[in-house]
This record gives structure tokens, C-alpha cells and sequence, in this order.
């Protein structure tokens, strides 16, 4: 039996996310100083931000450690089927 392989990111895809994200941060940032309005109004809406930032790494990091739970259940799984494959003797009489 094959086990199952856990597919990893590539270091491009990292590198294109990471890049991703610091532009969309520093563009908003950047929208948000240059907004015409009141102090109180950007005060605002920087910790609207602030926000949005901390819950998106926070909802990333409560999908990765689902997805980690899932791959330990299934390599859980794995093991007990090697096992009793490994224990079971065809060739053994039934008594």
C-alpha cells in the first residue's frame, strides 16, 4: 500500500503570496493616508485594517491546524490498516 504524500508549497508560491499580501497592505495603507477626510475618519479605518490583517492570519492559521488534524486522523488510519495487514497470516488454519 502507498501512503499518502502531504503536497507542500512551492517556494515560488510562497514568495508570491508573501509578495501578494505586502502589496495589498501597502496599498491600503497608502489609500488610507491620502483619503481626504477627517483624522478620525482614518483612525477608523486603519484599525478596520489592523483587523482584517490579524483575523485573515488567524483564519489561516485555524485551516491549516484543521488540515493538520485531518492528515494526522488519516496517517492514524494508515497505521492500523498496516498493522493488521501486517499481523494477518492467510495461511493460518481457523480453529
Amino acid at each position: 500500500m502507498s501512503t499518502p504524500t502531504q503536497s507542500k508549497n512551492t517556494n515560488a508560491f510562497f514568495a508570491q503570496a508573501a509578495i501578494s499580501f505586502g502589496v495589498a497592505l501597502v496599498a491600503m495603507v497608502f489609500a488610507i493616508l491620502y483619503l481626504p477626510v477627517d483624522p478620525w475618519i482614518r483612525a477608523f479605518l486603519g484599525l478596520g485594517l489592523m483587523y482584517v490583517t490579524t483575523s485573515a492570519f488567524t483564519l489561516a492559521k485555524c485551516v491549516r491546524d484543521a488540515q493538520e488534524n485531518l492528515t494526522v486522523i488519516s496517517r492514524i488510519d494508515q497505521a492500523r490498516v498496516d498493522k493488521i495487514l501486517a499481523e494477518h497470516d492467510p495461511f493460518r488454519s481457523v480453529s
